[in-house]
């Protein structure tokens, strides 16, 4: 079996396990010559319940989120890779992760940290690295 990756996603949102994962993704990276994509996905259904504007809440977590994802982007060129495409989505991280982006992208690996920041509802809803390994159209890397 082959591993020819030429796309490749990691998924960041800025937990030591996606760290990791951005580091395993880098390097594979680098060995196959192919694009990586890094993604963070605003959690939708995270901020459409807080009690203040919504519009203020999500354009204030896409600001946070394009930070972290610069740090991203900058560790993976000074490591030497050139073809790096960030994306910052709006919706259900699950779904984003797993099947949107990888249907939309061609990608052929996804790069996830074993758990992410959400460990408190992971306990009632299922973890976004279960679903993503259940339901991804390529194979998947769990990164401890």
């Amino acid at each position: 079996m082959s591993n020819n990756y030429s796309n490749i996603l990691v998924a960041v949102d800025g937990s030591k396990n996606a760290e990791l994962a951005l580091q395993h993704g880098v390097e594979i990276a680098k060995e196959k010559n192919a694009t990586l994509y890094l993604l963070s996905v605003v959690d939708e259904n995270a901020i459409s319940h807080s009690s203040y504007a919504y519009s203020k809440v999500l354009g204030e977590e896409k600001e946070a989120i394009e930070k972290e994802l610069l740090k991203s982007i900058y560790y993976a060129t000074e490591q030497g890779l050139d073809d790096v495409k960030p994306i910052v989505e709006i919706g259900n991280p699950k779904e984003m992760i797993s099947t949107i982006i990888p249907s939309n992208q061609s990608i052929d690996l996804i790069i996830i940290g074993a758990t992410g920041k959400g460990m408190i509802q992971a306990n009632q809803l299922g973890t976004t690295t279960s679903y993503v390994v259940q339901y991804a159209p390529c194979n998947v890397l769990v990164v401890k």
